[in-house]
């Protein structure tokens, strides 16, 4: 799975790399992005033009009751999100991307789990792929994006650490993932694709802590 993410660094790398503009908020570096925080994604309007919101991290699909259900659907496994009825409307119409630096992700070791730093080895920043919804309160009227990152079988060095790992696409595979008329086909294709070249490290265990934050999360454990 993805639980915790990173995404730093200045806002002109968002817009270059993906062609994006950001609006109506500023970016701030996010070291121990979480479920149920308001984070940075992208999408992209019927005109073609790509937009960075903010959406809270867990899913609520429209026809939810309350939002409860937003913190069992952090995740959706690529293997069967067209078909689940929490996923398959927004696989449909409104797929996005959530960039990030790095993911974390917990390897089991003897004594207990170790945090371990996934990133790019060229530094990219991932594009994660990702499904968003909009839900309606009923008691309000108020509505609330959210969104939900997809994650595939674990691939090269990450089978040390965790059997599933995000969906990382390639800049070419972005623009149909963002494609309002992919064809499923293509859109399937995208989630088995290799992943990039990856580097980690372990880190402090201080990120499985939602309050702590700041640069001191993402070093090596030995330069700590």
């Amino acid at each position: 799975m993805c639980g915790r993410y990173a995404l730093y660094g200045p806002s002109s790398r968002l817009r270059e790399q993906f062609d994006a503009e950001i609006e109506h908020f500023e970016l701030a570096p996010r070291y121990n992005a979480a479920p149920m925080q308001w984070l940075p994604v992208l999408r992209q309007r019927a005109g073609g033009d790509r937009v960075i919101h903010l959406l809270r991290w867990g899913l609520v699909p429209a026809w939810a009751k309350d939002e409860a259900i937003a913190t069992r659907l952090i995740n959706a496994r690529a293997e069967s999100v067209a078909d689940k009825p929490a996923f398959r409307a927004a696989w449909r119409r409104r797929r996005c991307i959530v960039p990030a630096n790095g993911f974390y992700e917990w390897k089991t070791i003897a004594g207990g789990k170790q945090p371990y730093y996934i990133h790019a080895a060229n530094d990219e920043l991932f594009a994660l792929a990702g499904l968003w919804e909009r839900w309606t309160r009923p008691d309000d009227g108020e509505s609330v994006d959210t969104f939900t990152i997809l994650t595939t079988e674990a691939e090269g060095p990450m089978r040390e650490l965790h059997q599933r790992m995000p969906v990382i696409l390639t800049a070419p595979a972005c623009a149909r993932w963002l494609d309002r008329a992919a064809p499923e086909p293509d859109l399937r294709a995208l989630l088995t694709a290799a992943p990039p070249a990856l580097a980690m490290h372990p880190v402090s265990k201080a990120v499985g802590k939602v309050s702590n934050e700041g640069e001191s999360l993402i070093r090596p454990l030995a330069a700590e």
